[in-house]
């Protein structure tokens, strides 16, 4: 079985152009976490680390004496979040009035069993006071709108007024003041003005 990469296996919902597009969102299992504050604070990226040292963990069991059922090689997903505010008569701006779940995809194979003994595994090899939150859920988005920004994440405002402007035009009415962020890029290594961000909300026909 070939290598499933999330950029080349469903690109229609990992790199959209950098113009919005409606799409629907199957259903997906996640690893999450919930938090609030400033995502420039040790709590995010703790929680970060706690993701990814769970996600690694799972990809790199092929290498184990018991290798999980059904496993097949792929391309770890990007983390994602979807952010929400503590107070609507508080500014948007204010990252301390911040609401988030940050999230990374999971394969197919893994279950709710393997998801409790890779918990076990990565509390063990790399402990993270965090990993106590993580969560395996489910979640169904439906049908979306979305599109790529590139650029510092505080100039995201700018794409999502073009985001609901193509709804308001096209017959789609936004259902959630919720969005998600998809980070196709790393801020420690990339210039704010270079970042990948696909950025989706929910809609649905007016």
């Amino acid at each position: 079985m070939k290598k499933v990469d999330y950029k080349t296996d469903f690109k229609d919902i990992y790199l959209p152009k950098k113009t919005p597009v409606i799409v629907t969102v199957p259903t997906i299992s996640y690893i999450m976490i919930d938090g609030e504050g400033d995502p420039n604070g040790e709590a995010f990226a703790q929680a970060t680390a706690a993701l990814y040292s769970f996600s690694y963990a799972v990809k790199m069991s092929y290498k184990s004496k018991d290798v999980p059922k059904g496993y097949y090689d792929y391309t770890v997903f990007p983390l994602e979040g979807i952010w929400d505010l503590l107070d609507y008569n508080l500014s948007h701006t204010d990252k301390n009035n911040l609401k988030y779940t940050i999230m990374i995809r999971q394969p197919d194979f893994l279950t709710t069993e393997l998801f409790q003994r890779f918990m076990e595994e990565t509390t063990k090899k790399k402990p993270n006071p965090y990993l106590d939150k993580i969560e395996y859920r489910t979640v169904t988005e439906g049908l979306c709108c979305q599109m790529l920004h590139v650029g510092s994440y505080d100039n995201e405002p700018e794409s999502f007024r073009q985001m609901e402007a193509f709804c308001q035009d096209n017959g789609y009415a936004r259902i959630s003041r919720t969005h998600r962020e998809i980070y196709l890029s790393d801020p420690r290594k990339t210039e704010s003005n270079k970042l990948k961000t696909v950025l989706r909300f929910q809609v649905e026909v007016k």
